[in-house]
């Protein structure tokens, strides 16, 4: 299975049609010109949403090896590893291994199952079954595009995990939004 641009990798190349993703609107959306529309912006973060809940419940029916795949095919057609690094920082990732600028490290976050970074357990992996996408902001220049906001994850028990997200985007030639930035962490709490 050969997933193309991004914003048809939902319901065109996974052939899904989960509907698992949820966005509301951006509270603000700066456009300074070029090609991007926000609807392609919008349409590439649920795209992320859906290929995470089908890698988990890929996992959960066919195993280890089917989630692996998808989730190579995933990152092959979501994030722009083949433009050069991409500067992904995972939210539950350690240093030394804090950034992941390599697929290899991008797959380990996702499915876990390596050597060189044993300590993931596989993100991707965990029973997710919804994915809601609030941005703050939308961002578009040029070739380029930045969202900021939180993206909420509800595990198959109900609970619902929130991280603080960005994510950047570059047009590439055949005209498909591919990440290049993916920044995630869990929301700051003062301490009471």
């Amino acid at each position: 299975m050969k997933i193309k641009p991004l914003v048809t990798a939902t319901a065109l190349g996974l052939g899904l049609g989960l509907g698992t993703a949820g966005l509301a609107s951006a509270a603000q959306v700066t456009h300074l010109g070029g090609d991007i529309t926000e609807e392609q912006v919008l349409s590439a973060q649920q795209a992320w949403g859906d290929a995470l809940v089908a890698i988990s419940n890929t996992y959960e029916a066919e195993g280890i090896d089917a989630a692996r795949e998808l989730a190579q095919e995933v990152i092959d057609s979501a994030y722009g590893y083949d433009m050069g690094a991409v500067l992904f920082k995972p939210t539950l990732a350690a240093a030394p291994q804090t950034f992941r600028t390599t697929p290899a490290g991008a797959l380990a976050y996702f499915v876990g199952h390596s050597d060189e970074y044993s300590e993931d357990s596989g993100f991707a992996l965990k029973g997710w079954q919804e994915v809601t996408i609030e941005n703050a902001a939308i961002l578009i220049s040029g070739d380029v595009a930045l969202t900021m906001g939180n993206v909420s994850i509800l595990d198959a028990d109900g609970n619902t995990t929130t991280v603080d997200k960005t994510w950047g985007y570059h047009l590439d030639d055949e005209g498909t939004l591919r990440i290049v930035l993916h920044h995630s962490s869990l929301p700051f709490s003062p301490e009471e």
